[in-house]
């Protein structure tokens, strides 16, 4: 099961370079610095360099060796400009404005991205998650077949038998209410990133009815999305719609699903839409012990996430190894 020595192995076999977009934040200072320590993740910070290092000796983080890359004097100023006009040619927009736009660190850093300079970005310690999320789906864009960004939280907690259990939920922080077609994808999505966490994945549609025990279009929905789920990922086992205690609980699926193979055993969860997924990922965080790892951002062309606003050092330093090992 999931541990992060397991990311960091994979990392140590293939070092990545990660950039900050908050290059002078002391949480990331202090993540940066704890990644410095290390030989399996190169931080870049972005921002002006005698700030950064000023902003680092203050709160006494040793930032020795980090790649610090200032969008007022960029060399390669010049190419991004033209490779940003050639992204959003269809905008209209002009050197001017992209030169303008790029002076903003969530899309310099998304443009890093984009140009091999680094193989992905962890932002958001001051940005909105629209801030984050809109630069990487107008210039990274989505991968072939994916029509839409999505997230997963990856949730651990130690268990008695000394391995963490682990478990994936999506999608509870980006899609508002997605329909069947988009319930289909974050599904095929959230198995996939489980199963970088360790997660043999059994995917539950999650609704408050249980194989038609309930009516309503939500339940119609969540049912049909399964069963499109189910056509389109044949060696996946998914179920649905099914209630959490079904989902979770073999004595209740016994009762309401008997025989199903995911019913009581489910470790990868499809919410219905964001209320419930944000409301359902906090409730396993607060009242389940669960540390919660995320949003992960799913679907992209290449590893961007966001951070929460309330983050501390610790979660930037999660989160960047995370994000790397997508890599």
């Amino acid at each position: 099961m999931f541990g992060f020595g397991q990311l960091i192995n994979i990392l140590k076999k293939d070092p990545k370079k990660i950039v900050f977009t908050e290059g002078n934040d002391p949480r990331i200072l202090e993540a940066a610095s704890r990644l410095l320590a290390g030989t399996f993740l190169h931080p870049i910070l972005v921002g002006n360099a005698d700030e950064i290092a000023a902003a680092a000796e203050e709160a006494g983080f040793n930032i020795r060796g980090a790649e610090i890359i200032d969008p007022a004097n960029y060399e390669r100023m010049d190419e991004m400009i033209e490779l940003f006009c050639e992204l959003r040619k269809g905008k209209g927009v002009t050197p001017e404005q992209a030169k303008e736009t790029l002076s903003h660190a969530n899309y310099f850093g998304t443009m890093l991205v984009k140009m091999g300079v680094a193989d992905s970005l962890l932002g958001g310690a001051t940005y909105t998650t629209a801030d984050t999320v809109r630069p990487a789906l107008q210039l990274i864009k989505t991968k072939p077949g994916n029509t839409i960004v999505s997230s997963c939280f990856i949730m651990v907690r130690p268990a008695a038998t000394g391995e963490n259990e682990v478990l994936a939920m999506g999608d509870c922080a980006i899609n508002i209410r997605p329909t069947e077609d988009e319930l289909v994808e974050i599904a095929g999505e959230t198995a996939a990133c489980a199963k970088i966490f360790g997660v043999d994945p059994k995917v539950a549609f999650l609704s408050y009815s249980t194989f038609g025990s309930g009516k309503g279009e939500d339940a119609d929905r969540m049912r049909h999305a399964a069963e499109k789920a189910s056509a389109k990922f044949p060696d996946l086992p998914i179920a649905g719609e099914l209630q959490f205690d079904a989902a979770v609980a073999p004595r209740v699926a016994r009762t309401k699903c008997p025989g199903n193979e995911v019913a009581g055993h489910a470790n990868t969860f499809i919410f219905p839409d964001i209320n419930s997924g944000n409301i359902g990922y906090k409730i396993a965080q607060r009242l389940g012990n669960f540390e919660a790892y995320g949003p992960i951002l799913l679907g992209l062309n290449a590893p961007i996430n966001d951070l929460s606003r309330g983050c501390n050092a610790a979660e930037v330093y999660s989160m960047a190894i995370i994000t790397a090992a997508l890599a």
